[in-house]
């Protein structure tokens, strides 16, 4: 799913008005009958609402859904600055009709300090929408500091107050902290970046029948990795196919006390259908690997740590999960990035042995998939003041470099030589343990070998690999769960993915 600047979804709105019998207040009323549906399904063990509304047209969405929801049973006050002040003509249309409801009442903001909210409560922020060009100030910065610290489910109409839709405010800004945000047919660029999406909580994305040709005709250069796209990518098993079908994948890694990191990618090279998976690796892990991955093949690269890497034909390489940064192992990777041209996966330590030069990075072949945390992203290229600063720093260096960046985050991105971003929306925290990244790049360096193309390789990768994590967390718990964990989950992804491809399991 393309996502869409502020600008471009209002642009959205004024197209499906001007291209289907619909006015702007009915469309409207269609956003809100969907907010409070949603509401409804979802909150039923809470039976008092508190709508706080501000005079654009979020202001009115809040209206409407305190209406609707009044008409559906529940308890409804609402909260406007003042009474009797000036509010848009979509609001002011809401608030008419509201006259011939006795039940809901219409408050001052001042008077939700005498306000008894309590766990039963449902806040609806409808205060400001993706309009807002500044910080909040004034009584609505004093108001919504007051609103985050009740005891009470804070939901917000298509974004939290005083977040903005496609950047970031000062360090400072007060901002509405949702427990959940129903947005309206996209993710928005802020929902996605760790500094501004933790105000929006989960995000539920409504589809409130935007004209789809906008959708088609509109560019953006980011996107949300969906079922659409997953399922346009992923390439179901043939039954006349062998081994060789799959590629021949080398992992190499581990180091003395660092083994588990290459068993664990390893594995994951397996578990995602490679046809051959060998295992360069120090002596010391030998007998480990022979054990924990019978399927997998040893090739001895030193004692201790990797002294010598040999550059096959027709092998896709995943370098880097335990690898360590001893003088012989980056004085052997390094020899062998001159002489190999064929893309690969670079993770981990070869990042930090690449890192330690900046002429190192034209070693990287082009089409290559590098995939650094935010750290080690840093080290490489420099740091930078935010994580979307981090993002346009990603897309230069990737154009620069002709490599796919795969950008480790909660939503993970993806970024292509040509700046075009992925934003991964599968997975969860039950990732922030070591051993993680280590099975992502077995999984990237697999679907290489498996044909997949560099960008299907990285979107279908990083989707398959949070899609994992969740079903691992709802089995053990985003705490208990481990990297182990995740891997064992594999076979129950690609059951979904054949079944909705239609294949006979």
């Amino acid at each position: 799913m393309k996502v869409f600047t502020a600008e471009q979804i209002r642009k959205w709105d004024r197209f499906t008005i001007s291209q289907e019998p619909v006015s702007s207040i009915q469309l409207m009323e269609r956003a809100s009958e969907a907010l409070a549906g949603w509401i409804s399904e979802n909150c039923k063990n809470h039976k008092k609402i508190a709508v706080f509304c501000g005079t654009g047209n979020n202001g009115g969405d809040g209206l409407a859904v305190a209406r609707i929801l009044y008409m559906k049973g529940f308890d409804v006050d609402i909260f406007m600055k003042n009474i009797k002040g000036k509010v848009s003509d979509q609001a002011s249309v809401n608030l008419k009709r509201l006259r011939d409801l006795s039940g809901i009442s219409v408050r001052e903001f001042k008077e939700a300090d005498q306000y008894n909210f309590d766990s039963k409560t449902i806040i609806v922020d409808a205060l400001f929408g993706t309009g807002l060009s500044r910080p909040l100030e004034g009584i609505y910065e004093e108001l919504v500091e007051v609103l985050n610290e009740k005891n009470a489910l804070r939901i917000s109409v298509d974004i939290p107050s005083g977040l903005p839709a496609d950047t970031m405010f000062e360090e400072n800004a007060v901002i509405f902290k949702a427990d959940y945000t129903l947005s309206f047919q996209c993710w928005k660029k802020s929902f996605l970046h760790p500094e501004t999406g933790q105000y929006a909580g989960k995000v539920i994305i409504l589809d409130i029948g935007l004209h789809a040709e906008y959708l088609e005709s509109e560019n953006s250069d980011y996107f949300t990795v969906d079922e659409k796209i997953i399922d346009r990518i992923f390439k179901p098993r043939k039954d006349f196919s062998h081994k060789g079908t799959y590629g021949k994948v080398i992992i190499a890694g581990g180091s003395y006390g660092k083994i588990g990191a290459v068993v664990l990618a390893t594995r994951s090279s397996l578990k995602t259908g490679a046809g051959l998976t060998f295992t360069l690796a120090p002596r010391c892990g030998y007998e480990v690997l022979q054990i924990s991955c019978p399927e997998a093949m040893f090739i001895e690269g030193g004692a201790e740590y990797i002294e010598h890497f040999k550059a096959e034909d027709n092998t896709v390489y995943g370098i880097g999960p335990g690898l360590g940064t001893h003088a012989e192992t980056e004085k052997g990777l390094l020899e062998f990035l001159k002489e190999y041209d064929a893309p690969l996966v670079l993770d981990a330590d070869a990042l930090n042995i690449i890192s330690k030069n900046h002429n190192n990075l034209k070693l990287i072949p082009e089409r290559s998939v590098i995939t650094p945390h935010p750290k080690e992203f840093e080290r490489l290229f420099g740091s930078t003041e935010n994580s979307f600063d981090r993002l346009n720093l990603a897309r230069e260096k990737a154009s620069e470099l002709n490599i796919y960046i795969v950008l480790k985050d909660h939503h993970t991105q993806i970024i292509t030589p040509e700046g075009i971003v992925f934003y991964n929306i599968t997975g969860n925290a039950g990732l922030a343990k070591g051993g993680s990244g280590d099975i992502l790049t077995g999984i990237l360096t697999s679907l290489l070998a498996q044909e997949y193309s560099e960008e299907e390789a990285g979107i279908l990768g990083v989707w398959l690999h949070g899609r994992a994590a969740d079903l691992a967390s709802e089995k053990y718990s985003k705490e208990s769960m481990l990297p182990t964990g995740v891997i064992n989950t594999f076979g129950s992804v690609f059951e979904e993915l054949n079944r909705r491809g239609g294949v006979k399991l």
